[in-house]
């Protein structure tokens, strides 16, 4: 009886997919760079070991820099995001990321590399959460999902390109590294002209008193009956919240405690299951497997064709099949692949053998663990703080990930490179066995139903 009821209040709405879909790609191209900035270390590597003299705990400490400066960024967009709307952080978030792209390719030295990896890193972390909000934002249920997912895309294609112009650019001399570094400028630059056309976020507009405006937003995503249901879902969710400030301490109220929980969980382990010492560090798992510096690059190509291809299937199923059965399958398809890529480095497998199971394990992170979790973080808060609970998600993903990509040439140093899958391969299988029993499905449903069901009303 309810199912009969329902159906005819969907059949009402009808969308502009053409404009949604346009706003999702413009705001997604924070994405696009965020995979530059992550990418690029990949094929720099090399470059820098010689240029900088790097040891273990430098090679480990240059490489996470990103996610401290992503930390940083994380909390000043969260704040950004809640007082100003999402728009100037993603803006700010654009500059940052070309003032920094360019220092890098200047820096005479190690310590000014460093620092301005760590700037780039907050613009990696401001759009990390900005890009994913935004569209969360302004796209209906139905295709939220894949419209979430299309930031995640964006990163991809962000680490192709990356690749692929660093496989490019090997042969130019030992300052190819400069090249790498500099050329984000551009992308960066085209972003920042992007979000200028961007509408502000519906949702933080109605927060802030700005009902026509948030009106007329709605007005070119969605027909009368949709803006109609829309501001009357946010005012309620925003009931009792007023004007007032959001500070981080809201995340710790009981009602939202539940969602907070979750959401921090699967931030830690999207990076803790150990795919990024794949993308991160290509180059040392196919030197210890035999491969010269040019099969090494190609293989961080062959990685971002397959990163790619099987994000686009994610983009396809997310709102099909479900976020939950997703995350199951690659939570414990990558535990088994692990196992077995590190009996093959143990042994010393040949390079190809190794990088049809590198290709296997990046097959399953894209279509499962990289863009749901990005989806579901962007869900499950309430209105009332969902930037401030996002950056509090997020800051808990980066230092995860400094975590992962500083200890890996350490412990590669210790207990040779394949010790670590083994420990990943424990904690993916941890991973499975949380998101079965503490994730629950969100597909389908508005982020006002959500925060119902997260809440317990």
């Amino acid at each position: 009886m309810i199912t009969k009821q329902a159906a005819p209040l969907k059949q009402e709405h009808s969308f502009h997919n053409g404009y949604v879909l346009s706003i999702s790609f413009i705001s997604a191209l924070g994405g696009y760079l965020f995979g530059f900035d992550f990418a690029v270390i990949a094929g720099a590597l090399p470059f820098l070991r010689a240029e900088f003299m790097l040891d273990a705990w430098w090679e480990g400490f240059l490489t996470g820099s990103l996610a401290l400066g992503c930390m940083a960024g994380c909390l000043l967009a969260g704040n950004l995001a809640d007082r100003f709307g999402r728009k100037p952080g993603l803006m700010l978030a654009a500059v940052i990321f070309a003032v920094s792209s360019l220092c890098m390719a200047f820096s005479p030295d190690l310590t000014v590399f460093v620092i301005m990896r760590f700037a780039a890193g907050i613009g990696v972390g401001m759009a990390s959460i900005l890009s994913p909000m935004y569209i969360a934002e302004i796209s209906p249920a139905g295709i939220r999902g894949r419209n979430v997912s299309i930031n995640q895309l964006t990163i991809v294609i962000g680490i192709l390109v990356t690749n692929l112009v660093n496989y490019t650019l090997a042969d130019s001399g030992p300052d190819a590294w400069r090249w790498m570094f500099g050329l984000g400028a551009v992308p960066s630059l085209l972003f920042l002209f992007g979000v200028l056309w961007l509408p502000e976020s519906p949702r933080w507009l109605v927060k802030a008193g700005r009902e026509e405006q948030a009106g007329k937003v709605l007005e070119k995503i969605g027909n009368s009956s949709f803006v109609n249901d829309t501001m009357r879902d946010i005012r309620s969710s925003l009931q009792g919240a007023g004007n007032e400030k959001q500070s981080y301490s809201a995340v710790l109220r009981k009602s939202v405690r539940p969602a907070v929980m979750v959401g921090i969980t699967l931030a830690v382990f999207q990076q803790l299951c150990g795919i990024n010492v794949v993308f991160n560090y290509t180059s040392t798992i196919f030197e210890s497997a035999g491969a010269d510096l040019d099969r090494q690059l190609f293989e961080t190509v062959a990685i971002g064709v397959v990163n790619l291809v099987f994000t686009l299937v994610a983009m396809w199923q997310v709102d099909k099949l479900g976020r939950k059965p997703l995350m199951l399958f690659g939570s414990l398809g990558l535990s088994v692949v692990y196992i077995v890529l590190a009996f093959l480095l143990q042994n010393q497998a040949a390079a190809g053998l190794v990088s049809v199971f590198v290709l296997l394990a990046i097959a399953m992170y894209a279509t499962s663990l990289a863009p749901v979790t990005w989806v579901l973080i962007t869900e499950i808060f309430p209105n009332k703080i969902r930037g401030v609970a996002t950056s509090v998600a997020i800051v808990s993903l980066w230092g995860a990930y400094f975590v992962l990509v500083f200890t890996f040439p350490i412990l590669a140093e210790k207990l040779g490179t394949y010790g670590p899958f083994y420990m990943y391969a424990a904690i993916c299988f941890l991973g499975f066995l949380f998101v079965k029993s503490k994730v629950r499905e969100t597909k389908g449903q508005t982020l006002e139903e959500l925060e119902n069901n997260f809440s317990g009303h």
